[in-house]
């Protein structure tokens, strides 16, 4: 799974709308802290809900939109993890699949997987501070918020979940509002894990998510600078000299980068020092 996973973040780099299995990469990504995890098997559970949710669909696009969060928020008892938001084990789709808790991406991803796999036409919407999933069926498109509970939303609403998670008033835009492509939605969901884990100071993991991020953003000249500092705390500064010098080199003009100069030179004498 290892290299098939390389394969596809590497796709997703270069070609963030490449039509991949957005469940098999987010489970493949599990498998980094899970090494034992079964994704054929998690697969094949996602295709066997996507049958058992057939009846469910009837009727036009609001009524099989119902139908499916009836499903999944209800017989199923998916649901978003207000209680411990930031536990790693909600960005993680196995354990999300297993446990029914997960944070608004993650729920997003199961819905998607399922209701495609069962022939809806769905698709992830970042809006600033909450994902929410589209469906589309003849020129109509519906909202949904599967962290509460499948509820539908209006452009009023979609503008209420962004000040109350971000504190800041918008009125939501129609690009806003668009799909985002799998590859967007993969750095989203590192960048979630990335957060917690450098908050958390498990530098380990941090690298880890990190490095997949590079992965799949190979621009990010930021990443470069984050992923140098976890590795000159993981005392491993040898790794931390290329990122941190490119990232003086490419953002020379940044509020931080004498600050990551410094870094640089810390990084150069401690190799010096083992040598």
């Amino acid at each position: 799974m290892g290299s098939r996973l390389d394969a596809a973040l590497e796709t997703l780099g270069r070609e963030p709308t490449a039509p991949l299995d957005l469940a098999e990469v987010a489970l493949g990504l599990a498998r980094d802290e899970f090494p034992f995890l079964d994704v054929d098997g998690q697969l094949s559970e996602l295709t066997a809900m996507a049958r058992d949710v057939q009846p469910y669909l009837r009727g036009h696009l609001s009524l099989q939109v119902q139908g499916l969060s009836r499903y999944l928020f209800h017989e199923m008892g998916f649901r978003g993890n207000e209680r411990d938001y930031y536990d790693p084990r909600n960005s993680y789709l196995n354990q999300v699949l297993e446990r029914r808790l997960g944070i608004p991406i993650t729920l997003s991803v199961v819905m998607m997987a399922i209701g495609e796999r069962a022939g809806m036409r769905l698709a992830g919407v970042g809006l600033p501070g909450h994902f929410i999933v589209k469906a589309t069926a003849r020129g109509e498109e519906i909202l949904i918020d599967p962290f509460h509970g499948g509820r539908i939303l209006s452009n009023a609403d979609c503008e209420l979940l962004i000040q109350q998670t971000t504190g800041t008033p918008v009125q939501v835009s129609p690009l806003e509002l668009d799909a985002i492509p799998p590859g967007l939605i993969v750095r989203r969901m590192l960048n979630n894990l990335k957060t917690i884990y450098v908050k958390q100071e498990d530098w380990q993991r941090a690298v880890r998510t990190m490095e997949r991020l590079r992965q799949v953003d190979p621009d990010n000249v930021p990443l470069r600078r984050d992923l140098g500092m976890c590795y000159l705390r993981r005392q491993q500064p040898g790794r931390a000299i290329d990122l941190l010098c490119s990232y003086v080199e490419q953002a020379p003009d940044a509020d931080d980068v004498e600050q990551v100069r410094q870094m640089y030179r810390a990084a150069l004498r401690m190799v010096a020092q083992w040598n």
